[in-house]
């Protein structure tokens, strides 16, 4: 166990910082997708989605990220899973709390198979591949044969797959166990913000006010 931060390792500062700075030409990439997909996303699946959608960063906040690094250090979670590791941004914080607490592990998933292999690559420059495992596909197949529980769970993929994949992860949720959301001012994240906050589902849940909001409920 370290007294400092992994996230001041320069070289995952140095990534964490490229891909921040990279993910402000998000909306002008998205602005071009728009034109190309005028009618929206409604007939699309998935996998379409991904594939249209693989240069967009969509990343955690920073201050986002502070807060899941903080939650890793506190909870020490055996297994962190994550649904939507993107190019990475949020996996980083994870496992960077990971590394610190000196036990653990982060099992990441993606559906855009160039997403997936970039994020590898900057996991590898950071020297913190060793924690981290990505499962490459649709998250509704590739956590079906999760090997353990899953003791924290993010969930920041496609906002309309949120609640079915915790309704996958259930059975793996330990009381305590804590699940976090991001994005809650989403349209699309409302069947699963609805459930959450229903406590005859089994959590207790509150909105922390980062960016556009991160929804931490806790599993009774």
């Amino acid at each position: 166990m370290t007294s400092t931060s992994t996230l001041q390792d320069p070289r995952v500062a140095s990534a964490l910082d490229r891909m921040f700075r990279q993910a402000e030409q998000d909306e002008a990439i998205s602005r071009n997708i728009r034109t190309a997909w005028p009618e929206g996303f409604a007939p699309a699946d998935p996998q379409e989605q991904a594939d249209a959608k693989a240069e967009v960063y969509m990343p955690i906040s920073a201050r986002g990220g502070r807060l899941l690094y903080n939650l890793i250090r506190a909870v020490r979670p055996a297994t962190v899973v994550e649904f939507g590791t993107s190019f990475g941004i949020s996996t980083l914080h994870l496992a960077a709390a990971v590394r610190d607490n000196g036990t653990g592990r982060v099992i990441s998933t993606e559906l855009s198979a160039a997403k997936a292999a970039a994020a590898r690559r900057t996991f590898a420059e950071t020297g913190l591949d060793d924690l981290i495992t990505v499962l490459e596909g649709d998250a509704r197949d590739t956590l079906a044969g999760l090997d353990a529980s899953a003791d924290f769970v993010l969930l920041d993929g496609w906002k309309d797959l949120c609640l079915p994949v915790l309704r996958l992860l259930e059975p793996r949720l330990a009381p305590g166990t804590l699940v976090v959301a991001d994005d809650v001012d989403l349209e699309d994240l409302a069947p699963y913000l609805d459930y959450v906050r229903d406590s005859r589902n089994g959590y207790e849940s509150v909105t922390f006010p980062v960016e556009d909001g991160m929804e931490i409920s806790c599993r009774l």
